[in-house]
């Protein structure tokens, strides 16, 4: 009889875990947002580049010259229910009086930016103003007392200068000391930590008392996450302040992932994969981001946008990043475009909640 109790209660234990570490990502009727497929929308695209003056050079595909416009008309349908339509100015209005942070590499850059063209068109008269310092860019509508900040930070752990070297420190932090006080966090983080070379921006990486020349990026990776959501379970108090985590962005380098074997790059591609499922399955380092977001005490939710933005290999500037045929960008997302999508998730997820 009393072991009979004690697998109740751990069964009920596992269940109270279950349910406390999910990530909510679903509709009202629970409905997952992010399940679903592309359809062709003409009322899309939600805003023109041109219509939005402070766009990033890197990220206005039809202004470098890309003439094909089929993919600024797809809509993101989850299958069984609709996203709420944005409201930028109903966004506005909600956020009066607060601060929205954006943390992570030049993917956050693409989402933030997505974001400030979304509400500048929405309310096109508004005054707004646009301030960068470092690696700080700060977006304001004055009318609304709203800011929207974007923090470069590409590992969100910490980077650090020595005698040695530059050193990528996986359990430091001190950049966490500026994303206190906000109403909104949003992170991201995944890119950088593929880079070598000279792309790569540290020497070595130090884990605990341990410095080694190199490891394996995806337990790197794993590592840093583990030390950021640690920072947020003992420093953010989620009645203040509601945390976000932008899933893994991915990229479109190689055309077996998605069943088109002679695609070496995105470039060329007007269509998205048909369908929900990406061919090439899921992303390694989203597999590390749930297993480190189920393991926290503190509710982040998930923007998990992986699958959705796998299945759009026509959507990345490809030669039209910076107006010329001297880089391959499959990695951003043109405006408008993906990031919109990500953004019409977020609304929809600070209006349930």
């Amino acid at each position: 009889m009393g072991s009979a109790i004690a697998i109740a209660i751990a069964l009920l234990l596992c269940f109270v875990f279950l349910i406390h570490g999910q990530n909510h990502h679903s509709g009202k009727n629970g409905c997952d947002w992010f399940i679903g497929s592309w359809v062709i929308d003409n009322s899309y695209p939600l805003y023109e580049a041109t219509d939005c003056p402070f766009i990033e050079k890197e990220f206005d595909c039809q202004g470098n010259g890309r003439t094909d416009r089929l993919y600024l008309k797809y809509r993101w349908q989850p299958t069984g229910c609709k996203l709420p339509r944005f409201n930028g100015e109903d966004l506005l209005k909600r956020l009066r009086g607060k601060s929205l942070l954006f943390v992570g590499d030049s993917l956050s850059l693409n989402q933030w930016q997505s974001l400030t063209c979304m509400l500048h068109i929405a309310v096109p008269q508004a005054k707004y103003t646009l301030v960068r310092t470092g690696d700080l860019s700060t977006f304001t509508f004055p009318d609304y007392d709203v800011n929207l900040m974007f923090s470069r930070n590409a590992f969100l752990v910490d980077t650090v200068s020595e005698s040695i070297g530059r050193v990528l420190e996986l359990d430091s932090m001190e950049a966490g000391k500026f994303w206190k006080g906000m109403d909104v966090l949003i992170f991201d983080s995944w890119h950088w930590w593929l880079h070598v070379g000279r792309k790569q921006p540290w020497d070595f990486i130090r884990d605990g008392n341990h410095t080694y020349k190199d490891m394996d990026r995806l337990v790197a990776y794993e590592k840093g996450l583990k030390t950021w959501a640690n920072w947020v379970d003992n420093n953010i108090d989620t009645t203040k302040t509601k945390v976000f985590f932008q899933g893994v962005s991915p990229d479109h380098s190689n055309g077996t992932l998605w069943g088109e074997p002679e695609a070496n790059f995105c470039e060329g591609q007007v269509r998205p994969v048909r369908g929900s499922i990406y061919p090439g399955g899921q992303h390694p380092a989203e597999v590390a981001l749930k297993r480190v977001l189920r393991a926290m005490s503190t509710t982040v939710y998930l923007l998990d946008i992986t699958t959705l933005s796998q299945l759009r290999k026509d959507a990345h500037p490809s030669v039209y990043g910076h107006g010329g045929h001297r880089d391959m960008d499959c990695s951003h997302w043109c405006l408008a475009g993906v990031p919109d999508t990500w953004n019409q998730l977020l609304y929809a997820a600070l209006i349930q909640h």
